[in-house]
């Protein structure tokens, strides 16, 4: 790992990671309480870990992935991705009021769509985000 990206990663904790990480843990929780939303929850602690730890990682669309994960995508988005997608909006915004927050508030923002549609997505370090194309 880099070291900038430790630096980075531990800034981001302080700031905003460990609260966005903790409203995944929290949905993650929930989804796992009924059988049948348990791929929800799994997939909700995957991005909990990315969302505490994110710099030197990307999330990137599987190519296996197929219309389960579309159908999966639209539950979770009417169910728990909206209230997470908000989260990263109203973290943001204190973020971009301060000099040294304004990357922090844009990587936040760049978060939005893993929170909206998890399925179908992997998390992968950033110096293999083409090794599959």
């Amino acid at each position: 790992m880099k070291v900038i990206d430790f630096v980075l990663n531990v800034l981001w904790l302080i700031f905003c990671g460990i609260w966005m990480a903790l409203g995944y843990v929290l949905a993650g929780i929930i989804c796992c309480v009924l059988v049948i939303t348990i791929p929800f929850g799994i997939a909700s602690f995957r991005i909990a870990g990315y969302v505490l730890w994110p710099f030197g990682r990307t999330a990137v669309e599987r190519r296996d992935a197929g219309a389960a994960s579309c159908v999966g995508n639209v539950i979770w988005l009417v169910f728990a991705g909206w209230w997470l997608a908000l989260g990263h909006l109203i973290t943001s915004i204190p973020l971009f009021l301060s000099i040294i927050g304004i990357p922090f508030g844009w990587a936040n923002l760049k978060m939005i769509p893993i929170s909206l549609t998890p399925l179908g997505r992997e998390i992968v370090p950033t110096d293999q985000r083409f090794a599959g194309w």
